[in-house]
């Protein structure tokens, strides 16, 4: 037998008050005559009691007889079965699991920092209590194992500087990596009985050795596409200019006058600070 047997024993607030009658019915009567049956009475109204089970709402008990798999008792409720089973007790609720942070390389080799919640919950009572040795355990290890292959698969972060471009990266695109990772985790977790019902991550950064190092790249970046824009706009509002000059013939300037006011066009709209205008009270020859 390779998957659960969902069983319905017998009803235990009957076989209860069977187990009751008996005991008590046999104390009664031995304090009423002398008898060796009142006697057997009790001792099977206490052996009655021991096959009792209580099953909770989303709780399961997996029964043994001898070490052989008789079935679950998945409905809850209170049951009666036999004495001799053995009663395993799995719940079928949904069960968090927050990993601890992971140093793992990317797929570019950076060490970062890496965790993920996981949202699971117990489908197969036999494969949960019988194909692995401690489930609970089991889905610890096998989602750690999950994640840092995972994060072995994608790069934390697009570097344009160096011509790197991937369409899915750790930090960005954080749907593709769950639906990723939850298949990843459900294909491990699948043998041993397993739902997956959700995967994410919980905390993602680089590892504190090269976290001040690429946060510096990261700004330099940043300051290198802002003056990209900068001097993309300011060349276009320089060429606007000499154009409307031209268009409107307000003045006449040569290719040194243009020259020098581009340059000095320039240095205003590129420059970090505000300019100090000057003003020439002279002719443009001065």
């Amino acid at each position: 037998m390779t998957n659960e047997k969902i069983i319905t024993p017998l009803n235990g607030y009957f076989m209860l008050f069977i187990s009751l009658a008996l005991f008590f019915g046999g104390i009664a009567t031995i304090i009423l005559g002398e008898s060796a049956w009142p006697t057997i009475a009790i001792f099977i109204g206490l052996v009655m009691a021991f096959g009792l089970v209580l099953v909770n709402p989303n709780s399961s008990r997996v029964l043994l007889l001898f070490g052989k798999y008789v079935g679950t008792v998945k409905k809850n409720g209170l049951y009666w079965v036999n004495p001799l089973y053995s009663k395993r007790k799995i719940s079928l609720r949904a069960s968090n699991f927050d990993s601890e942070r992971l140093k793992v390389n990317d797929k570019l080799g950076n060490p970062v920092m890496i965790s993920t919640i996981l949202v699971w919950r117990v489908t197969n009572t036999y494969k949960a209590a019988f194909d692995v040795d401690d489930y609970k355990n089991f889905v610890r290890v096998q989602t750690d194992a999950a994640v840092r292959k995972l994060a072995s698969m994608y790069p934390y972060d697009n570097f344009a500087d160096e011509g790197i471009e991937e369409d899915i990266t750790l930090r960005s695109s954080l749907n593709e990596v769950s639906e990723a990772l939850e298949k990843e985790v459900q294909e491990r977790l699948g043998m041993a009985g397993i739902e997956v019902l959700e995967a994410r991550i919980g905390y993602l950064a680089y590892a504190q050795e090269i976290a001040n190092a690429m946060l510096k790249r990261q700004q330099a970046t940043a300051i290198v596409a802002a003056r990209h824009k900068i001097v993309e706009g300011a060349v276009s509002m320089v060429e606007m200019a000499l154009e409307e000059l031209s268009r409107k013939e307000i003045v006449d300037l040569d290719e040194e006058r243009k020259a020098a006011m581009v340059s000095n066009l320039m240095v205003v709209l590129c420059s970090d600070k505000d300019a100090s205008p000057i003003v020439n009270t002279g002719t443009l020859n001065h």
